[in-house]
């Protein structure tokens, strides 16, 4: 593993800044452990999907399986429950949606190609209402349209359907106001979910209202061929939350494409891409909020997760260097600042900048998803 920014890099990087560290380098005190909610498979491509939960003891670091459940095929966004459990979601093809408690128990597996309607889903979920309703990124199978599935939070059951204001709906989040923002990829697909017609992309963010699904506002970048795909939000010593959107290029030149920046930012309702340089892929796998208002996001292509600061907005600093860099979760300090576990192929990377960094290798040879989240 090519090590993370060490102590004196950072340190120096917190001054050119502008930022105080905030706390010194303590010696290590014991730690609660971390249930993170996973999705993996075997190390072999036709090897069975799981989902369920890590635990990793820092103090003794260790890493091990909590629970796991097998899964119908391949997963990809991952939600966690109030009861301690998982909402896995199906992707490519995207056909059904899985809960299981905390105990890792089946508790509902709900099966999208049974509804009357000719939707697939896209591989995320966001639960909304305070868990009454969750809300799902489809895409009508016969139009090639973006939908919002708007479901049951008990049942799963879709109770109405909106559209997205565009194609490809990828990953969706909610505002603290509880309207809905939506990243609308852009790029057209086929039944079999190939590829066409990119000099027709089309992507955006659009926030849709809570109640019915109107359409409020929309946002779109200069570059066309920036798909926008994941986010996170994450919140600044002012109080004022931004919004991290995941870039993905899709641009026919390789070189373009390499060239692309990965981060865009939505804040104050500006959207904007505030670091022009980006991985070497053009290829943004997962973004998490990070410390102090920041971001981090990650590359599998490339092998790299990248910290973003508004500080020094035009910025990207790498803090994690190793193959098939993709999941991120946010991690909080004992001092309650933010930290990020990383997946990798090796194992997980906890990174903070200011507190030494954790790599812990996985439990059996495994092949983490797209993506993870901690559970309280």
């Amino acid at each position: 593993m090519k090590p993370v920014l060490n102590r004196r890099q950072f340190l120096g990087m917190l001054v050119s800044l502008g930022l105080s560290p905030g706390m010194g380098w303590a010696a290590p005190q014991p730690e609660t452990p971390s249930t993170i909610g996973a999705a993996w498979r075997g190390p072999n491509p036709g090897d069975p999907y799981f989902a369920g939960t890590l635990i990793a003891d820092w103090s003794a670091a260790t890493l091990r399986i909590g629970y796991r459940v097998r899964l119908p095929t391949r997963p990809h966004g991952l939600v966690a429950e109030a009861d301690g459990g998982l909402l896995a979601v199906g992707v490519r093809p995207g056909a059904w949606l899985l809960r299981s408690d905390g105990g890792g128990r089946i508790v509902r597996q709900y099966r999208v190609e049974d509804e009357a309607g000719a939707c697939r889903l896209n591989g995320h979920a966001v639960v909304a209402r305070g868990g009454e309703v969750i809300y799902t990124t489809e895409t009508d199978r016969r139009s090639g349209a973006g939908r919002i599935g708007v479901r049951d939070g008990r049942t799963l059951e879709k109770i109405d359907q909106w559209d997205s204001g565009g194609v490809d709906p990828h990953q969706a989040i909610c505002d603290r106001d509880g309207t809905l923002l939506v990243a609308n990829g852009g790029v057209p697909r086929d039944a079999a979910d190939r590829k066409f017609g990119l000099d027709t992309m089309d992507s955006s963010l659009v926030r849709l209202a809570a109640a019915n699904g109107r359409p409020l506002d929309q946002w779109r970048l200069g570059d066309p061929r920036l798909s926008m795909r994941h986010l996170a939000w994450s919140q600044g010593g002012d109080d004022r939350p931004c919004l991290g959107i995941a870039l993905q290029a899709e641009h026919d030149d390789p070189a373009r494409r390499a060239a692309a920046p990965v981060l865009a930012v939505l804040a104050d309702d500006r959207l904007i891409v505030p670091a022009v340089a980006g991985d070497g892929s053009g290829y943004a796998g997962d973004v998490a909020a990070a410390w102090q208002g920041g971001f981090v996001v990650s590359s599998n292509q490339s092998g790299t997760a990248q910290f973003w600061h508004p500080a020094r907005a035009g910025l990207l600093s790498p803090v994690v260097k190793l193959k098939e860099t993709a999941a991120l979760a946010t991690w909080s300090a004992p001092d309650g600042s933010t930290g990020i576990v990383v997946a990798t192929s090796l194992g997980l990377v906890r990174w903070h900048p200011v507190v030494p960094p954790v790599f812990l290798h996985w439990p059996e040879p495994m092949a983490l998803d797209n993506h993870w989240v901690l559970i309280a």
